[in-house]
């Protein structure tokens, strides 16, 4: 069995001077789902992780996959599955890294406490809001191709948030000029995340330094005409409704606190 984060975790180790390489794993890390090895069960929305230390430093246990963490564990063992985001959300500023895949997998390795307060930061940040008018919309240019590959990534994952996304370059009325993606139908609710998971995309891709502006479109606005003129689509997938509720963990604005 090879996961994703096991291909990212390969990816990074191949080039260990290759910064995209490396933060495309965290955003793997982020982006799936993985299960925490608790202490004792978990009450209500409160864990216990199993911790041990190592070098002086204090480590969760944590897997990629369930059968990973049986085979790690040999015996029945409490545990909860939760995203990766929502892990590190939980961990940030408390003193503890992440044992990923102890002796469970090629992409074993010690996630040190200072690199989990770096994750839990860079999901945590939040776009800001502005007000522009654009005057004309054109294909978009010269874009990295690590973005338009993050991109892709992350609107594939925001199942039924929106019917279609738009990528153009735009310019406006104040002079300036970027990149835009417009986000046709999306759900109100999930407004703000979509426009933070263009945020992360610009970080992963490494050009946190660059900007990608984001608007929200009804699906009968005039200007989804201009947009499909010259733009490049994504496509969201449909939304497959969960038979179960989330479990405790699963709800990356609702991380589980620890006892």
């Amino acid at each position: 069995m090879q996961t994703e984060l096991d291909l990212a975790h390969a990816a990074m180790e191949a080039a260990p001077d290759d910064d995209i390489a490396r933060l495309r794993f965290y955003e793997r890390l982020a982006d799936g789902e993985v299960f925490l090895l608790l202490a004792n069960a978990a009450t209500d929305d409160r864990v216990t992780p199993d911790l041990f230390e190592v070098e002086g430093l204090t480590y969760a246990l944590v897997f990629d996959h369930e059968e990973r963490l049986a085979a790690f564990v040999g015996k029945i063992a409490p545990f909860v599955g939760m995203s990766g985001r929502a892990l590190t959300a939980m961990l940030a500023a408390q003193g503890i890294g992440i044992a990923l895949n102890p002796d469970a997998a090629s992409s074993a390795m010690l996630i040190p406490p200072n690199a989990v307060d770096w994750l839990a930061t860079t999901l945590a940040q939040r776009p800001a809001v502005m007000t522009a008018r654009p005057v004309r919309v054109f294909a978009p240019r010269d874009l990295p191709e690590a973005l338009l590959r993050t991109l892709d990534h992350k609107l594939a994952a925001a199942a039924g948030l929106a019917q279609a996304v738009w990528l153009v370059g735009v310019e406006y009325a104040d002079g300036g000029r970027g990149h835009m993606l417009g986000f046709v139908g999306a759900m109100p609710e999930a407004e703000r995340a979509l426009a933070a998971a263009v945020g992360e995309s610009l970080v992963f891709s490494g050009i946190d330094a660059g900007a990608l502006d984001v608007t929200f479109l009804a699906a009968f606005d005039p200007i989804i005409g201009r947009l499909a003129r010259v733009g490049l689509r994504f496509d969201l997938p449909e939304l497959v409704t969960p038979a179960a509720p989330l479990a405790p963990g699963m709800d990356p604005g609702k991380p589980p606190k620890l006892r």
